[in-house]
């Protein structure tokens, strides 16, 4: 699995990079259009996870996510057939349905694969995801050198390419054991438990929703940081892929270090506690980093860069551990799909709430990073009793990696 997410991830950054481009260029959609199409195709995709993670726990898992990869490759095909608006909008919110539905599935099968050791599973994963999309990004940023339709299209092959191999591969993949499914070897059957509705858990839900606001470090990246830079004007503006690259290196670089220190669930737990000094001290930063010079402001923002990604690493630990911690062995799936509608609810308010940040100035970056600290320290107590009642149940298995 950990070479599928490879793969899936070069292809994904193929295409992530261009696909504006490409909708604007070869299918020549105006910019309302292009952004309508985003906003729709995003909010389908929001369906994507629960209903992903809900299916997982009632049939094969592998069958699952071989049948999503498919489903993202014939949508990335269909792309390269039609400028139909209408058209390119269902193919677009096909692709995000099943993006965000992978996303939930190769999390769970982490889960059940790794046992106790799932916390360094998903955090090699992630490097190895985080590479894949460096490397796919580089590549597509060489082919758009020639300005040409035909390199567009090219890419789009790629990034549709990427979900067969990924397709193909998750064949050789070893079905992993299911807590929600005891599998009758010598009927060839399957016995279904009823799991557990996390749509009635508040406690999960309110979990969920703290969830939405940790996720708020994405946006400082995609948009925050470099709106800010244009904002401030007293660095230039080239710093701001220069500091996506250096939250680049460091999630490779330390991702997997930093995993060790939440391998428990009552470690994971304690992670919020520095998790909520990195969010308020990169709150800090950005707003000192509008009051210096060109040199003070640079460093300021590279701290700020460091502590957001600090933040990102210990809040990746601590999530991929409390998300499955919280929730009953026999519906992993379902409740990890609701989950991942935190990432999904952060892509939405995300630019809001980093906007508004900037536009209130260096007490909007201060009010945010402390919000969002003050959000950890919730979380932190919010899932204490919880979490004393819930034993650790997850049991080690072996499955062949391919």
């Amino acid at each position: 699995m950990l070479t599928i997410a490879l793969v899936d991830r070069v292809g994904s950054g193929l295409w992530a990079s261009v696909s504006v481009l490409y909708f604007t260029y070869v299918a020549h959609l105006t910019v309302a259009e292009v952004g309508t199409l985003a906003a729709v195709a995003g909010a389908v995709g929001i369906a994507g996870a629960p209903l992903g993670g809900r299916i997982a726990d009632r049939l094969p898992l592998t069958r699952v996510l071989l049948a999503v990869q498919l489903a993202r490759a014939l949508a990335s095909f269909a792309l390269l057939t039609t400028d139909d608006y209408a058209l390119l909008l269902a193919f677009s919110a096909v692709g995000s349905l099943g993006d965000r539905a992978s996303s939930v599935l190769t999390k769970l099968y982490a889960a059940r694969i790794s046992g106790p050791d799932r916390v360094r599973y998903q955090a090699v994963h992630r490097t190895i995801a985080n590479a894949g999309w460096a490397l796919g990004g580089l590549a597509a940023a060489a082919a758009l050198a020639l300005g040409t339709v035909t390199a567009y299209q090219w890419l789009l092959v790629g990034d549709a390419v990427s979900f067969v191999g990924s397709a193909l591969m998750t064949l050789r993949c070893g079905e992993p054991p299911s807590p929600s499914r005891t599998v009758a070897t010598s009927k060839d059957a399957a016995v279904t438990q009823k799991p557990s509705n996390p749509w009635r858990d508040r406690t999960y839900l309110a979990y969920v929703a703290t969830e939405a606001v940790l996720f708020l470090d994405d946006a400082v990246f995609k948009v925050g940081l470099p709106l800010w830079i244009a904002h401030i004007g007293n660095v230039p503006h080239g710093l701001a892929p220069l500091l996506m690259v250096l939250n680049n290196v460091m999630v490779v670089a330390l991702q997997v270090p930093l995993a060790r220190f939440g391998a428990t669930t009552p470690a994971a737990r304690a992670l919020l506690i520095p998790l909520s000094i990195a969010f308020a001290l990169g709150g800090i930063t950005m707003a000192l980093s509008a009051t210096g010079g060109t040199v003070a402001a640079t460093l300021l923002l590279a701290a700020a860069a460091t502590a957001f990604t600090m933040a990102e690493m210990l809040h990746a630990t601590v999530s991929w551990e409390l998300s499955l911690a919280l929730a009953p062995d026999t519906a992993q799936g379902a409740y990890l799909g609701v989950h991942g509608l935190a990432q999904s609810a952060q892509r939405s308010i995300g630019p809001l709430a980093v906007t508004a940040a900037i536009t209130t100035g260096p007490i909007g970056w201060t009010a945010f990073g402390a919000l969002i600290a003050l959000t950890c320290m919730v979380q932190h107590r919010l899932v204490r009793g919880r979490l004393a009642r819930t034993p650790l149940s997850v049991p080690p298995t072996t499955v062949s990696e391919h």
